[in-house]
């Protein structure tokens, strides 16, 4: 039996890092893995993010199903499936097809309370690379900031609204007159 065939599926914050600087592993790990945490100290900082119990089989191959988008990813994979239907074909018989391999698989290993992953060095970039890129995270760090913006002029918006309903002038009646 291979190390991957003693793998199992759970997903972690995706950082390759020790849980603690006192976690260290009780035994050596698998080859070209890394030591994440002891399994209690994550569950207790609750550090998992999802448990995915929805495992489903198209195709005859395991899968989960984005809540969100409800596209199917294959676990072993990372490949998007899809049913197609050839409009031409009576009767019409629907077909498993893929879109290709859209995001990676990180194997994760526990061995005797001590959590280890392999991460997909698959050479070449896949689609959900760029939601770890620096460009994303500017760009979601600009969303924050114009969030942030936004609610800043509707509580001053509130404000100056309240000022006026109540007949004073102070601060708001200086910015609405000025």
């Amino acid at each position: 039996m291979s190390d991957e065939d003693n793998f199992e599926e759970i997903e972690t914050e995706s950082k390759a890092t020790a849980f603690s600087s006192e976690a260290s592993p009780s035994v050596a790990g698998p080859p070209s893995s890394h030591f994440i945490g002891k399994k209690e100290e994550i569950v207790h900082a609750r550090r998992i993010t999802k448990f995915v119990n929805g495992r489903d089989e198209f195709n005859g191959r395991l899968c989960i199903v984005c809540p969100w988008h409800k596209y199917k990813i294959t676990l072993a994979e990372g490949e998007s499936l899809y049913q197609s239907v050839d409009p031409t074909q009576k009767p019409l018989k629907p077909k498993w097809l893929s879109k290709g391999k859209k995001q990676r698989v990180h194997m994760v290993l526990e061995v005797n309370g001590d959590v280890f992953v392999r991460f997909d060095d698959t050479p070449g970039s896949v689609e959900s690379d760029y939601y770890q890129t620096d460009n994303f995270r500017a760009i979601l760090q600009m969303k924050e900031e114009k969030k942030v913006q936004g609610l800043v002029e509707v509580l001053v918006g509130q404000v100056l609204l309240g000022a006026n309903r109540a007949g004073g002038w102070g601060v708001a009646g200086v910015l609405l007159a000025g």
